[in-house]
């Protein structure tokens, strides 16, 4: 077998090369310069590494997957790490959780002490809603490394407590304190401490929980990490508000795929809304797709302008790629199949446009609970409004008039969905929504906490409980806090 060390000097420039053109992240030409080197030399294990790490960010997991396998089968050093990078792409790109769980599995075969495997096994069984295993599974994890505190938070979040002098809640009291603890670490303990003092009606121990979390969060943003500048939002915005669509829509050839679109705030009842659908028999779900951002970051400049004036060739082209990122997600796919991403809200105008006859789902519900509910949630830093009350007021105003310019616009294709009616009247809603979407009704999306479809953001498991009405109104009891929000909410 040749190894990476003993190629010719012709195969080692063209490594060099291809290697180069990775770093610089040049990642269409290091794909082509790796394929033509394993073209003449198929035996380089790291070569092929190197193209699964590639193609995944070019949006190709299948083929990234059919690399590590084959670095794999080359007997590629620390084989434990492709067994880690074969399960995120299952997880969060083939939306195959069973696959995943084995990777991982596989991981900690090779290695019981390769702790990111062990948290993102324990991530998967939560997807799939094994509670009691992915408990086991950040258990081992603090029994083995007692001062980590993501596996601590990530436990609190799957718990319930009865009283706030629960053993947890003092353990979380305890390492939040911790001089050494980075911020990021201080961020996910506050907010899993702030859930608990929720849970146990300690409201105003809570709310500075997560006071002090969204602080610490803030702290640990990368410098490089866009800030909310409400200005700059608000011009976005009113450039957003520019687009149109043509007088006459384009017309497409069929397929056997009808997307539809679920968008609103973060926390407005979206995975609500898809779980709900996933019960239907003629209903596959995606979850939060990222397609429609990447498509309009590689394809369309200066976006969303170029919508105005976007010719019939590209977006058709456009809808082919939406198309096929959705058959590698889910090969066997037809008739409807939603994309849950509640920011695609952004992208209706491109939706639009590739798609004349969409259905767009509008998940919406009381603002108040709505920017509450997000500023109780740890969010990644591409979420920074969420860090602050005022923000998230103003977040949430402007979103609400991009909603209403493209309900003005194509009032047929959109339809909102409210929270909490849905929690109040259930079967009234569902059937509203199945209406809209030409579909029967089925007693199963009453049941839909029964569903087995994994569930892969912050509302995993209360959509795995039947309906509840706890959650709506839930702001009053922070009432006293919500002075910015409130302010912000009626300017």
């Amino acid at each position: 077998m040749m190894t990476e060390n003993t190629y010719s000097p012709e195969i080692a420039r063209r490594l060099s090369e291809a290697s180069a053109l990775r770093e610089s992240g040049q990642v269409v030409e290091a794909i082509s310069a790796y394929k033509s080197v394993l073209a003449e030399a198929p035996d380089l294990p790291d070569s092929w590494y190197n193209l699964g790490w590639l193609q995944r960010r070019a949006g190709e997991p299948r083929l990234a997957i059919e690399a590590y396998d084959r670095a794999l089968g080359l007997g590629i050093k620390d084989p434990e790490e492709v067994h880690l990078n074969r399960g995120v792409i299952f997880a969060d790109d083939l939306n195959a959780p069973d696959l995943a769980i084995e990777a991982y599995r596989a991981a900690l075969a090779l290695n019981p002490d390769f702790l990111q495997a062990r948290f993102n096994l324990a991530n998967s069984l939560e997807d799939i809603g094994d509670r009691d295993g992915a408990a086991a599974e950040y258990r081992t994890m603090l029994v083995d490394n007692p001062r980590e505190t993501e596996p601590l938070a990530r436990l609190a979040n799957l718990s319930t407590v009865n009283s706030a002098d629960d053993g947890l809640v003092i353990r979380l009291e305890s390492e939040r304190s911790r001089p050494e603890i980075s911020k990021a670490s201080k961020a996910s303990l506050e907010f899993a401490l702030g859930r608990l003092l929720d849970q146990v009606g300690e409201y105003d121990r809570a709310f500075e929980a997560f006071k002090t979390a969204n602080f610490a969060s803030g702290a640990a943003r990368h410098p490089n990490s866009p800030k909310y500048d409400p200005v700059r939002h608000d011009a976005q915005v009113s450039t957003l508000l520019e687009v149109g669509l043509p007088a006459q829509a384009a017309v497409f050839k069929p397929t056997s795929i009808q997307p539809v679109f679920i968008v609103g705030q973060f926390r407005s009842g979206s995975t609500l809304l898809e779980q709900i659908l996933s019960a239907h028999s003629a209903v596959a779900t995606g979850g939060e797709l990222g397609l429609l951002p990447i498509l309009a970051g590689r394809h369309l400049s200066p976006y969303p302008q170029s919508l105005s004036t976007l010719p019939y060739e590209m977006a058709s082209k456009l809808r082919e790629a939406y198309l096929e990122g959705l058959k590698q997600r889910l090969p066997n796919a037809a008739g409807i199949v939603t994309d849950k991403r509640p920011d695609n809200f952004y992208h209706v105008g491109l939706i639009l446009r590739m798609f004349p006859d969409a259905k767009i789902l509008h998940t919406v519900r009381d603002p108040r609970d709505t920017c509450l509910s997000n500023y109780f949630l740890h969010l990644s830093h591409q979420q920074p409004h969420a860090l602050n009350l005022a923000h998230l007021g103003h977040h949430y105003r402007a979103y609400e008039r991009v909603m209403a310019h493209w309900k003005a616009i194509a009032p047929d294709s959109i339809l909102d969905v409210d929270y909490d009616v849905m929690v109040q009247d259930p079967e009234t809603e569902i059937r509203k929504t199945l209406d809209f979407l030409d579909l029967p009704f089925e007693p199963a999306c009453l049941d839909f906490q029964n569903s087995d479809t994994p569930v892969k953001t912050a509302s995993v498991w209360q959509v795995r409980e039947p309906l509840y009405q706890h959650s709506s109104g839930r702001w009053r009891n922070y009432e006293s806090h919500l002075g910015p929000l409130e302010e912000s909410l009626n300017d």
